[in-house]
């Protein structure tokens, strides 16, 4: 490769390290180009997946700050440099896998951290992003009419005399467990859910309404 060429290579790699929420590096050996093709389509478009030099991909990482060890970097190397939820993208590489043997996945980086291979197969059994909110919209469609209640119950005793310091206990009494559970799971997650995703799930919980629970 001329090194006018070695130089645009190296300046995509980076910007592609740069631009990833999270990347994969793999071992294609063996997969014939038709595979390929498809493993490329089942990443879809918020995944890159390209066939990649060892030697310029260690020093693009190096000029975007990313540490990838030199063994994840032998042999026929491919990477998946992922834009969209890094937990789709891992669910596509092992059903991939589970399918193709021959793609190995060697590690990767995942919120600026070095990840094994075990610990991606892990990330691909979690529930996307899109699951979790839908959850959380339905947990709240599901428990309006309990939070109903639990706000009228406090206004109840606190016209019957009910002292201030008591509404905790009050609301906790018909609070609803679900949705503390539902809001705990997907906080990890959703810590960078954006204004539109909040919107959305809080117009999903709005547009079917509870049913009131029979006294």
């Amino acid at each position: 490769m001329a090194r006018p060429d070695k130089a645009a290579a190296v300046a995509e790699l980076t910007e592609d390290f740069k631009t990833a929420t999270a990347t994969v590096l793999t071992e294609y050996r063996g997969l014939s180009v038709t595979s390929m093709k498809a493993l490329r389509r089942s990443l879809g478009s918020d995944t890159k997946y390209s066939v990649v030099k060892n030697t310029l991909t260690k020093i693009a990482a190096k000029n975007a700050g990313v540490d990838i060890a030199d063994d994840l970097l032998t042999g026929p190397s491919a990477v998946a440099f992922i834009k969209g939820d890094p937990i789709d993208a891992a669910k596509s590489l092992k059903n991939f896998q589970k399918e193709n043997p021959f793609l190995v996945i060697k590690g990767g980086i995942f919120e600026g951290k070095s990840v094994t291979t075990a610990e991606i197969m892990k990330l691909a059994d979690l529930e996307s992003r899109e699951v979790l909110l839908a959850k959380l919209a339905g947990a709240m469609k599901g428990t309006m009419a309990k939070a109903a209640r639990a706000f009228d119950a406090l206004r109840i005793k606190l016209e019957a005399g009910a002292p201030v310091a008591a509404a905790p206990a009050v609301v906790a009494e018909v609070a609803a467990p679900e949705v503390v559970e539902v809001v705990a799971e997907v906080e990890a997650v959703t810590a960078d859910t954006t204004p539109a995703e909040v919107e959305v799930v809080a117009e999903v919980a709005a547009e079917t309404p509870a049913e009131t629970p029979a006294e």
